[in-house]
């Protein structure tokens, strides 16, 4: 009983000197939520749509400490300067030193986009701009429109709107432009305060910062007639990138130095996969170089019992470097293809060093699903065609010349549509070319994606109108 009564206490003692140890311990805050507010203008000095302007340098009080990034990527100042203002954010204060002479009666903007940004969590102030005038009035012109890309029917937000007072059609590879804007991510854009007048509109890939047409890589929209700011207000930019006329020759590669005992064998890819083949589509046979010397003789297609299938066609890409061998492939049937001892060479002098036989089987019908396509409010005159996609290539065109086309055999998968309007009627997209005024043929993507289940009757209706 007396040891009891000894343990008893000696708990209670250590009990009482950890909870009165605690008690002098700080214990760190649990936290509120995040700061997703923007900062918000205080003040400014000369304030907002300020007229007769005449100094140079501006300064917004924000209610927090802010930071401006990377002022001279996202600021746009329009009409555009020779030379561009500074922009430096301490404290509370961004503060804007002009460097370019004013000229008078003009309207300025400048806009931060979402430069200025909070210091303590990085939230911007999106869309924040500001607008003075050197004259007695502030212009009210305006402009808005979207950019598209024309080769697939996606807005690009990588390229600019600019605005061209010089209505010569060299002005937009030689001049600054009186105005430019970027876009937004869904292609959008908008001109605000522009003084009224006639303009040439483009969109442009400006990949040089310079904000001229002055390079064959950049992308180029324009308008076949100028616009009268004051009574146009939208307008929407098709934008494309002009194939080089001539385009520049490969340079012949070097014959590599042959060591001594070098693997000469030649590497190939083959688009059979795991021993069973698509029977809509041709063996496809992959070098990693170009062929040079190729015997086709020496290429045999057999069935299981090495019986010669007959009828199949061979040929190469335009790169040289795929081997297609094209067949009418008979549903669930094995096959054997056999590539002989040097019936090719690359122009590494890589060769089939031995015979090969490769073993697979074509797959069933019922593998496939069937495509059933109606189309309404089709007008061939515009030479529509249907282009299905996957992965933003090409699987499989249409030219819809009827309102209902059915495919018995289609590949079960997930696919993307669109619409080519073939001006031309070339079967092709082709793309526009700014010095001779011609507009690229449009491609219009469909919202909805096809769907494609095996053994299954699929149907789509398109609505052209």
């Amino acid at each position: 009983m007396k040891n009891f009564i000894t343990f008893f206490l000696s708990v209670l003692c250590f009990t009482a000197w950890a909870m009165l140890s605690s008690c002098g311990q700080q214990i760190p805050p649990t936290g509120g939520p995040r700061d997703s507010i923007p900062p918000k203008l205080v003040s400014a000095n000369p304030g907002l749509r300020t007229l007769n302007f005449k100094g140079n340098k501006i300064v917004l009080t924000f209610d927090e400490y802010i930071g401006v990034e990377r002022p001279f990527e996202k600021l746009v100042i329009s009409p555009t300067p020779k030379k561009f203002p500074e922009a430096i954010g301490k404290l509370k204060e961004v503060t804007v030193k002009l460097k370019d002479t004013l000229e008078e009666n003009t309207t300025y903007t400048i806009d931060f986009q979402d430069a200025i940004k909070d210091i303590n969590e990085n939230n911007p102030i999106k869309e924040f701009s500001y607008t003075f005038s050197t004259g007695s009035y502030i212009d009210t012109g305006f402009l808005v429109g979207r950019v598209i890309n024309a080769e697939n029917g996606r807005p690009d937000s990588t390229l600019i709107a600019i605005l061209q007072r010089d209505l010569s059609d060299s002005a937009v590879a030689k001049q600054t432009p009186r105005y430019y804007t970027r876009l937004k991510g869904d292609g959008s854009f908008a001109f605000k305060y522009i003084k009224p007048g006639i303009y040439n509109l483009f969109a442009l890939k400006d990949v040089d910062g310079m904000k001229k047409y002055d390079q064959s890589s950049e992308m180029i929209g324009f308008l076949k007639r100028p616009i009268v700011i004051g009574k146009d207000t939208a307008f929407t930019l098709f934008a494309f990138k002009t194939e080089d006329e001539e385009k520049p020759k490969p340079k012949p590669v070097a014959k590599p130095e042959v060591k001594k005992n070098e693997d000469k064998r030649i590497k190939f890819s083959y688009s059979i996969e795991s021993n069973r083949h698509d029977i809509l589509t041709p063996i496809k046979i992959t070098s990693d170089a170009p062929f040079k010397k190729l015997d086709t003789s020496k290429i045999r297609l057999v069935n299981k019992e090495f019986k010669p299938i007959v009828k199949y066609k061979i040929s190469t890409d335009t790169s040289n470097k795929q081997l297609i061998i094209d067949v009418p492939w008979t549903e669930n049937t094995e096959y054997k293809l056999i590539l002989e001892k040097e019936f090719v060479f690359d122009t590494l002098d890589n060769r089939q060093m031995k015979t090969d036989t490769i073993t697979f089987t074509s797959k069933k019908e019922s593998e496939y699903g069937s495509l059933d396509i109606r189309i309404e409010n089709l007008d061939t005159s515009n030479h529509p065609i249907l282009l299905i996609k996957k992965d933003d290539r090409i699987f499989f065109q249409l030219p819809l010349k009827e309102i209902r086309t059915k495919i018995k055999l289609f590949r079960p998968d997930e696919y993307q549509m669109a619409i080519l309007y073939d001006s031309n009627n070339n079967g092709k997209w082709d793309t526009g070319n700014y010095w001779k005024k011609l507009q690229p043929e449009l491609i219009i993507p469909r919202k909805q994606n096809l769907t494609i289940r095996s053994n299954w009757d699929n149907e789509v209706k398109i609505d052209l109108k």
